[in-house]
C-alpha cells in the first residue's frame, strides 16, 4: 500500500498535475493545506487510489468527470474549499465508495441520479452548498447509509418516500431547505435512526403518527416549518428522546401528556404555536430537564408540581400564555439561569427559596397576580441582572437588600402596590441601566444616592406620592437618555436648572406636582430633548426660547400659574399685557389647548371644507395644500414647507447629500444656526403604493422609539406638492462613505469604531425590547448608520423598519440589502428581530475590517468544524494596530459578532444579550494575547 499525507502542513499553489503519474498510489491525504486552483483532471488516472482527502483547503471550480475513473476509491473528501458547479454524474461510477464528503462548497444544480449506483456508501455529507433542485429518489438505494447530511442548501419539492428504505440510517439532515410538502410516513420505518432534523423549511401537513417507531431517536427537530394540527401522542414511545424542538410551527391543540413521561429529555421546546391546555403534568419527570420554551402560546391550567420542584433547570420560558397556579414553592432551582413567566395568570407569594437559584441572571414575573412582600433573599442571587416584578399586586416596602444586586442592570417594580420610602441602598446598584417604579404608593424624598446609578439610562418614578424637592443631584446623571420621569407626585419647589446637565436626554415628565418658579433657561442648551412636560404645576414666567420649546405643543404647558414666551398658545411675555393675562391666563390656556386639539382631530374635515373657512384660504395663499400635518414639531406645515424649498433651492442637486432607493436627502439651512436633513420622497406611480407605504412606515416606528442613537425626526409634510421628512442633521454622513474614504476611516481610530459597535447595539436593543412593540429595522446596514461631530452613531432610514405583532406571526415581504440579508430570509417570509442581529453581525465584522466582509465570509464555506482567523488579519490594515485594551475590547465585539452570524436564528443572541455583553465585556476574561488569538467563524 503506496500512501503520501501531508495534512496540515501549509502547503500553497495548485495541485501539480504530474501527480497523475503517481499510478501505484492508494492513499492520497493534503487536507488543511492552502492549496489553490483547479482540481487537476489527471488525479482521475490513479486508478489504484482507495483514499483521497483534499479538505480544507482553497481548490475551486469543478470536480473533473475523471474521478469517475477511480473505481477502487473508498473514500473521497473534498469539503471546505472553492468548489463550484454540479457534480458530475460520472461519480455515480464509484460502486466501491463507502465514504463522500462534498460539503461546505459552492456545489449547486442537482444530485446526479446515477448516486443510486453508490450501494455501498456509509456517509454522504453534502451539507452547506448551493443545491437547488429536487432530491432524486433514487437515493432509497443506498442502503447501507449510515449517515446523510444534506442540510444548508437550497432543496425544493418534497421528501422523497424512498428515503423510508435507508434502514441502516442514524443520522439524517435536511434543515435549513426550502422543502414543502408532507414529511412521508416513510421516514417511520427508520427504527435505527438517532437524530432526525428537518427545521428551518416550509414542510406542512401533521407529523406522521408511524414516527412512534423511532424508539432509537435521541434528537428531533421540526423547528420553523408550517406543520399544523395536533401533536401526535406518540412520544411515549420515543423513549430515548433527549432533545425536542416542535416551536414555530402552526399546532393546536393540547400538548400530549406522552411527553412528560420521557424522563431523558433534556430539551423541550414548542414556542409559537397555537398550543393550549395544561403543560403536560410528568415534565421533567426524569429528573433531567435543562430548557423549556413554550412562550407564545395559549396554554392554560396549573405549573406541575414536577416542574415547580425541577431542579435541573437551566432556562424557562412560559410568557405571554394563560397558565394559572400558585407559584409559592417556586426557586429551589440551583442551576437556573434564565426564568420569564411574564404575561400570565400565576398567583401567589414570592418565596425566600430564591436564594439557592444562585447562578439566576433574569427573573421576569410581570403582568401576572402575585401578592404578598418581595422577600430579602431577593437580594442574595450575586448573578442577577434583570429584575422585572411589575404589574403585580406586590405590597410592603422595597427590600433594602436588593442593593446587593451588583450585577443587577434592570430592575422594574412599576404598578404594584408598594409603600414606604426608595431605600438609599439602591444607589450602591452602580451597573444599573433602568430603574422603574412607577405606578406605586411609595411616598417620602427621593435620596441623593441614586446619583451613585451612574449607568442609567431610563429612571421612571411616576405616579406615586413622592415629595419634597427634586435632587439638584439628579442633573450629574449624564448617562441617562430615554426618560427620567417624575410626573404625578408631591414634588414641590422650583425646577433644578442642574438637570440641564442631562445633555442625552430625550424625555422630560414632571407633570402633576407642585412646582413653583420658572423653567430654567438653562434648559435651552439641552439639544437632545425630544419633549418635555411641566402642565399641571404653579410655574410661571416665560419659557426658554429654543428649537425645542418654540416648536412644542401647547399642553407639555397648561394647568400653571402663568407662563409665557415661544409656545404657540401662550401670551407673550409683555408687562404691559400682564395684568390682563393674569386674569385671563387660564380661559386663554383653555381655548387654546381646545383650539389646537379640535384642529388636530378635525384636520381631515377643515381640509376637505378648506374653500370655505378662512383658514384654508390663507394656506391657498401660500399655495400649499396639506392633507397631512404630525405634530412632532408642531410646526406650521405651509411656513416650514416655504422654508424648506427656499434653503434647498427647490431640492436642487447642489443641495442633495444622498439618494436613496425611496427618497432623496437634502442638507437644509433654516436659520444660521439650525441645519436639518430633508429626505424629499420620490414622488413615483406605483400602483401599489410603494413609497407612501415606506413613508407612513418609517413616520411610525420612529414616533415610538426617542433614543440618542435612532435618528431624530422632527416632522413630516405631505402635501399635493411632495412629501418629505425632517431630520436631525449628522454631519459626518453614512458610516459606509467614512470607511471608503482614506482620510476619513483613519481619523474614524478604534476607540471611536468600539463606540460605533456600541451605539448601534444599545438602540437595536432599545427598539427590540423597550418599545410596547418590537420593531425590526430589516436593513441594518453601513449606508444606514449616520455619525455625527462627535462620532455618536445613529441608526437611520426606518422606511422598511416593522412594527412586529407580539404571539403572532410576521409575514412580510422582500426587504434588506444583499450581504447583510439573514440566510432564513431565503426560505421563509417571517421577519424576526433575529434577522437585525445577522446584519448587525456583517456589520461590526465591516467597521473592524475596514470593508464589507462579503468575499471574507464566502471564503470560508462555512462548517461545523473551526474556520479560525487570528485577530489580527481581520483588522483594518489603514489604522496602526491598536493597544492592548482596546484589542481586547475588538477581540469581545467580533467574538459577539460571529455569535450573530449563527444560521439558526434560536442560536443568536438577542439584541439585549449583545448589548449586556459589550458593554461588561465580561466574556473575555483569561486571554492574554488578543493580537494573535483566533476568532472562530460558526458553521452556516
Amino acid at each position: 500500500m503506496l500512501s503520501f499525507s501531508m495534512n496540515a502542513t501549509k502547503l500553497t499553489g495548485p495541485i501539480p498535475r504530474n501527480v497523475g503519474n503517481l499510478t501505484k498510489l492508494t492513499v492520497l491525504y493534503l487536507y488543511g493545506n492552502q492549496l489553490s486552483g483547479y482540481l487537476p483532471r489527471e488525479l482521475g488516472y490513479l486508478v489504484n487510489l482507495k483514499e483521497l482527502d483534499l479538505g480544507k483547503n482553497k481548490l475551486m471550480g469543478s470536480i473533473p468527470s475523471s474521478f469517475g475513473c477511480l473505481l477502487n476509491l473508498n473514500i473521497l473528501a473534498l469539503w471546505d474549499n472553492q468548489l463550484s458547479n454540479h457534480i458530475p454524474q460520472e461519480l455515480g461510477y464509484l460502486v466501491n465508495l463507502k465514504e463522500l464528503y462534498l460539503n461546505m462548497n459552492n456545489l449547486n444544480g442537482s444530485i446526479p441520479s446515477t448516486f443510486g449506483n453508490l450501494t455501498k456508501l456509509t456517509i454522504c455529507y453534502l451539507y452547506d452548498n448551493q443545491f437547488s433542485r429536487y432530491l432524486p429518489r433514487e437515493l432509497g438505494h443506498l442502503v447501507n447509509l449510515h449517515k446523510l447530511d444534506l442540510s444548508s442548501n437550497n432543496f425544493i419539492g418534497s421528501i422523497p418516500s424512498t428515503l423510508g428504505s435507508l434502514i441502516n440510517l442514524t443520522g439524517l439532515y435536511l434543515w435549513s431547505n426550502i422543502l414543502s410538502g408532507c414529511i412521508p410516513p416513510e421516514l417511520g420505518y427508520l427504527v435505527h435512526l438517532e437524530e432526525l432534523d428537518l427545521s428551518y423549511n416550509k414542510l406542512k401537513c401533521t407529523i406522521p403518527y408511524t414516527f412512534g417507531g423511532l424508539i432509537n431517536l435521541t434528537g428531533f427537530y421540526l423547528s420553523d416549518n408550517q406543520l399544523m394540527g395536533h401533536i401526535p401522542n406518540i412520544f411515549g414511545k420515543l423513549t430515548k428522546l433527549t432533545i425536542l424542538h416542535l416551536d414555530d410551527n402552526q399546532f393546536s391543540g393540547h400538548v400530549p401528556q406522552e411527553i412528560g413521561t420521557l424522563k431523558d429529555l433534556k430539551h423541550l421546546q414548542f414556542d409559537g404555536n397555537n398550543l393550549s391546555g395544561p403543560i403536560p403534568p410528568g415534565l421533567c419527570y426524569g429528573g433531567r430537564l435543562k430548557n423549556l420554551t413554550a412562550y407564545d402560546n395559549n396554554l392554560n391550567g396549573p405549573l406541575p408540581s414536577s416542574l415547580i420542584h425541577c431542579k435541573s433547570l437551566i432556562r424557562v420560558r412560559l410568557q405571554r400564555n394563560q397558565i394559572k397556579g400558585d407559584i409559592s414553592e417556586l426557586g429551589v432551582h440551583p442551576n437556573l439561569i434564565y426564568m420569564d413567566l411574564s404575561s400570565n395568570r400565576l398567583f401567589g407569594k414570592l418565596s425566600s427559596h430564591w436564594r439557592e437559584s444562585g447562578n439566576l441572571t433574569m427573573l421576569c414575573l410581570l403582568n401576572n397576580n402575585l401578592t404578598g412582600e418581595i422577600p430579602t433573599s431577593m437580594g442574595q442571587l450575586p448573578w442577577l441582572g434583570v429584575l422585572d416584578l411589575s404589574s403585580n399586586k406586590l405590597e410592603g416596602d422595597i427590600p433594602s437588600e436588593l442593593g446587593n444586586l451588583k450585577k443587577l442592570f434592570q430592575l422594574s417594580l412599576a404598578n404594584n402596590l408598594l409603600h414606604g420610602s426608595i431605600p438609599q441602598e439602591i444607589g450602591a446598584l452602580s451597573s444599573l441601566e433602568l430603574l422603574d417604579l412607577s405606578s406605586n404608593n411609595l411616598s417620602g424624598f427621593v435620596h441623593g444616592s441614586i446619583v451613585n446609578c451612574s449607568n442609567l439610562h431610563s429612571l421612571n418614578l411616576s405616579r406615586n406620592t413622592l415629595k419634597g424637592s427634586i435632587p439638584t443631584i439628579l442633573g450629574l446623571l449624564h448617562n441617562l437618555q430615554y426618560m427620567l420621569d417624575l410626573s404625578d407626585n408631591s414634588f414641590t419647589g422650583v425646577i433644578p436648572s442642574q438637570l440641564s446637565g442631562l445633555i442625552m436626554l430625550d424625555t422630560l415628565n414632571l407633570p402633576h406636582n407642585e412646582l413653583n418658579g420658572s423653567i430654567p433657561g438653562s434648559f435651552k442648551s439641552m439639544e437632545s430633548l425630544i419633549s418635555i412636560d411641566v402642565s399641571y404645576n404653579e410655574l410661571e414666567g416665560p419659557v426658554p426660547e429654543s428649537k425645542l420649546f418654540q416648536g412644542s405643543p401647547i399642553q407639555w404647558f397648561v394647568h400653571n400659574k402663568m407662563l409665557c414666551g415661544v409656545v404657540e398658545g401662550l401670551p407673550p411675555c409683555s408687562s404691559a399685557t400682564q395684568s390682563v393675562r393674569e386674569r385671563k391666563g387660564c380661559k386663554t390656556l383653555t381655548l387654546s389647548m381646545g383650539f389646537t386639539l379640535a384642529c388636530l382631530v378635525f384636520v381631515a374635515t377643515i381640509l376637505m371644507l378648506r374653500h370655505k373657512t378662512k383658514k384654508s384660504k390663507e394656506i391657498n395663499i401660500d399655495k400649499v395644500t396639506q392633507e397631512k400635518v404630525f405634530s412632532i414639531w408642531s410646526f406650521d406645515g405651509a411656513n416650514v414647507f416655504k422654508q424648506i424649498i427656499g434653503a434647498t433651492n427647490n431640492f436642487s442637486e447642489r443641495h442633495c447629500i444622498g439618494i436613496g432607493g425611496y427618497g432623496s436627502v437634502y442638507k437644509a439651512r433654516l436659520e444660521p444656526w439650525e441645519i436639518f436633513a430633508v429626505k424629499k420622497i420620490h414622488m413615483i406611480e406605483d400602483e401599489c403604493g410603494v413609497n407612501e407605504t415606506m413613508f407612513n412606515r418609517e413616520i411610525k416606528a420612529l414616533v415610538q422609539i426617542p433614543h440618542r442613537n435612532i435618528v431624530k425626526l422632527f416632522g413630516y409634510c405631505s402635501s399635493s406638492q411632495g412629501r418629505f421628512l425632517i431630520y436631525e442633521y449628522m454631519e459626518r454622513g453614512d458610516l459606509s462613505q467614512t470607511l471608503r474614504d482614506y482620510g476619513r476611516a483613519i481619523e474614524l481610530d478604534w476607540r471611536r469604531r468600539t463606540h460605533i459597535v456600541l451605539d448601534v447595539v444599545h438602540a437595536l436593543a432599545y427598539m427590540h425590547h423597550d418599545c410596547s412593540s418590537p420593531i425590526v429595522h430589516r436593513d441594518i446596514t453601513s449606508k444606514n448608520i449616520l455619525i455625527d461631530l462627535e462620532f455618536r452613531a445613529c441608526i437611520s432610514d426606518f422606511g422598511t423598519a416593522k412594527i412586529l405583532n407580539i404571539g403572532g406571526c410576521n409575514l412580510t415581504t422582500h426587504a434588506g440589502t444583499k450581504g447583510y440579508l439573514a440566510p432564513e430570509l431565503a426560505y421563509t417570509e417571517n421577519v424576526t428581530e433575529k434577522c437585525d442581529i445577522y446584519s448587525f453581525g456583517v456589520l461590526v465584522l465591516e467597521i473592524f475590517m475596514g470593508s464589507h466582509p462579503g468575499d471574507f465570509l464566502s471564503s470560508f464555506s462555512l462548517s461545523s468544524r473551526n474556520n479560525d482567523v487570528c485577530l489580527q488579519d481581520l483588522l483594518d490594515s489603514r489604522l496602526v494596530l491598536p493597544d492592548a485594551e482596546t484589542t481586547k475590547e475588538i477581540y469581545c465585539m467580533l467574538i459577539v459578532a460571529v455569535q450573530c452570524l449563527e444560521p439558526s436564528p434560536s442560536r443568536r443572541p438577542t439584541a439585549r444579550q449583545a448589548s449586556d455583553v459589550l458593554s461588561t465585556l465580561t466574556a473575555c476574561e483569561g486571554h492574554v494575547d488578543y493580537l494573535h488569538t483566533s476568532v472562530t467563524i460558526p458553521k452556516q
